[in-house]
């Protein structure tokens, strides 16, 4: 879960305009909804022991078509499209640190449809292409090796973090900007939305604590997972909403969010309140935290997505290969060369932020249609545990789900229709491996 959202997000957030309290209270609620996504998991993990995630959840309650569906809408956008952000963060956080060539600047104004710039920022996209294969590579030699790399970066940026908030909680600033934040807020969301600004934040926010559902699509490689896999969402997404909230209001105790906006979306937000702290050598530690936590979260990412691939050949609905795993590491090798080819393309095509948001758009279609499968296996009696907050819980995700989704496609109609295009570009392979499954 933790990983570039946390310290990059401030930023964006700081340009709508939203007033400290109103951000905060996004941090708050998204971790709320997040929480009562992990109550529908947990009721959901009950059905199977097999890995899949989300993909085997919606075919044991509403067949194929829509697990293949989502699965296809995670291999297009939703796991590939995490794999690239964070591969382009890491990358771009390197940039800061040590400014990397653009062996290709000479093409960068080439465009596809004035939206897509494949050869712009070239040595961030060629070292993160890098990072995608070397973990790849890591990934493919076993999920033990997969895990310690992902338990020593884990404890490596919450440890970092909890140093940012003790500094920043610690700082007493010389300026008293309470009138003055109220004031740029004002101004900037004079005649606007403030309900789709407030979403628009929560686009962010929910970035940052996407990838609490990942421990799902490993269930057949856990031990006791009936157990483990809810209690291990549940508790890790209290753990992240702790901290998120507390770096957050530590952000905005140390600068001003009128400060904050000023800074180009470019510059990394936690760098710049570490700059503030402890002058260069804080952002220096702060740029070091983000390359940690980001690598960690991108070989989560890696290991989980590829095993939704693998369970949907296994089911005869993606490549045949998918399902093949290697006879001496035990890894689906196959779907991850898959996944890897695919993040490559997107990181080519993409920038950080349009990745991001276009993965939480597809995201929350699906977190909707998983509420509705509780609904319906716990009425059928496919589930027998109790599912905390049973109904209430799943009405509240329905709703909110399609509240954001409007949301995103009033507000960001390019990024929803790219979004959108991608999940129906799978239509023709389910006919295809629908009738191959036939014969």
């Amino acid at each position: 879960m933790i990983g570039s959202g946390v310290f990059k997000k401030i930023i964006p957030i700081a340009h709508t305009g939203m007033p400290e309290g109103w951000i905060l209270v996004a941090w708050v609620l998204a971790g709320i909804i997040t929480m009562f996504g992990a109550f529908n998991m947990a009721g959901l993990s009950s059905l199977t022991e097999e890995s899949g995630g989300i993909y085997e959840y919606l075919r044991l309650s509403f067949g194929n078509f829509f697990a293949f569906l989502f699965g296809w809408t995670d291999f297009a956008i939703i796991g590939a499209a995490s794999v690239a952000a964070l591969a382009f963060i890491f990358s771009q956080t390197i940039n800061t640190l040590l400014p990397l060539p653009n062996p290709l600047d000479q093409w960068q104004h080439i465009s596809i449809g004035n939206f897509i710039h494949p050869f712009a920022d070239s040595g961030i996209k060629l070292l993160s292409i890098a990072i995608i294969i070397i973990l790849t590579w890591v990934n493919f030699l076993g999920v033990k090796e997969g895990g310690y790399v992902n338990n020593i970066f884990t404890s490596a940026k919450i440890l970092g973090i909890l140093i940012l908030i003790v500094l920043g909680l610690f700082h007493t600033s010389q300026t008293a900007p309470s009138q003055e934040i109220i004031h740029e807020a004002k101004h900037a969301l004079h005649g606007g939305d403030f309900f789709s600004a407030f979403f628009v934040v929560l686009l962010s926010v929910f970035w940052a604590y996407d990838g609490w559902v990942d421990i799902a699509a490993v269930t057949g490689e856990i031990k006791n997972p009936r157990r483990n896999v809810p209690l291990s969402i549940m508790s890790g997404i209290g753990i992240a909403m702790a901290l998120y909230l507390l770096v957050n209001y530590a952000y905005m105790k140390v600068l001003p969010l009128s400060k904050l906006a000023a800074v180009s979306e470019n510059e990394i937000g936690a760098a710049v309140v570490a700059r503030t702290l402890l002058g260069n050598a804080g952002e220096t530690m702060i740029i070091v935290l983000i390359m940690v936590s980001v690598f960690g979260s991108l070989n989560g990412v890696i290991l989980s997505h590829t095993r939704i691939y693998f369970r949907m050949a296994q089911e005869n609905f993606f490549f045949k290969k998918a399902a093949l795993v290697h006879p001496r590491h035990k890894t689906p090798y196959y779907a991850l060369l898959y996944t890897m080819i695919w993040s490559i393309v997107l990181t080519i095509s993409g920038t950080f932020d349009v990745l991001t948001d276009m993965v939480i758009f597809a995201t929350f279609l699906f977190y909707g249609w998983l509420a509705i499968a509780v609904l319906k296996m716990k009425k059928a009696g496919k589930i027998t545990v109790k599912v905390t907050g049973y109904p209430f819980v799943q009405i509240v995700i329905i709703l909110f789900s399609l509240t954001l989704l409007i949301n995103t496609v009033v507000s960001q109609p390019k990024q929803t229709a790219i979004g959108v295009l991608l999940m129906l570009s799978g239509l023709p392979f389910y006919y295809y491996f629908r009738k191959r499954s036939r014969h």
